[in-house]
């Protein structure tokens, strides 16, 4: 019986070096692949038959995380490995938080992502030895966590920030943002990217959540 796999990945030579890494081994099949989190829902509605999504962090439109969350919500029974360049202590802490499976570097050679892929679909956890040895040291120290999430406090936000992760809030996308402030898309984007690293966050639900919880908006 086949493991059906499906990729998200928006970067083109990454996502084919992942799809050959798949087609050494015969009991997997790549359902679909998507290049963002918003597409990857669309395909996963149309299509749910599926036992390990392979999940990139840092894509446009919806990231990793995010996606993971809604998936972990929505279909429980599906596991989800993240397969990243990112192994800080922060993107680990999020994906773990997310609902994540496993964690992987995209360096990874294909015996060990055989490996990790039947580990999580037996119900383990899947983790490089560097990643986790991080997600250790996160159990060991969870008050320097704590201490990054309450950082926030301290950090203001401007009064363009506030407007654009407003409009955000109420769940317009960056276009629509960009009419409504007269600032172009691209603008949009750089104030959400500051807004991020502000807050230290990685998505739109923690960044609107956070703000919310600390009266930013």
């Amino acid at each position: 019986m086949k493991i059906n796999i499906a990729v998200a990945e928006d970067n083109p030579f990454l996502a084919k070096a992942i799809q050959e890494k798949i087609s050494f081994f015969e009991d997997f099949k790549l359902k679909f692949l998507a290049v963002n989190g918003e597409e990857f829902l669309k395909e996963l509605e149309n299509d749910h038959n599926i036992d390990v999504i392979l999940m990139d962090i840092q894509m446009p439109k919806m990231d990793g995380i995010e996606c993971t969350e809604i998936i972990k919500t929505k279909y429980p029974q599906i596991k989800v490995l993240m397969l990243t360049v990112f192994d800080d202590d922060d993107h680990i802490f999020k994906a773990i938080h997310a609902g994540a499976d496993g964690y992987l570097l995209k360096e990874t050679n294909p015996d060990v992502l055989y490996k990790a892929l039947c580990d999580v679909l037996e119900g383990g956890a899947a983790m490089t030895p560097s990643i986790a040895l991080k997600a250790l040291n996160i159990l060991r120290n969870p008050e320097r966590m704590s201490k990054n999430q309450t950082q926030v406090e301290e950090i203001k936000l401007s009064k363009r920030e506030k407007e654009v992760l407003e409009q955000l809030s109420k769940g317009l996308n960056y276009h629509q943002i960009a009419e409504n402030l007269f600032i172009s898309p691209s603008t949009v984007r750089k104030h959400i990217e500051n807004t991020y690293k502000k807050l230290h966050v990685h998505n739109k639900m923690e960044a609107v959540q956070k703000a919310m919880k600390h009266n930013l908006i």
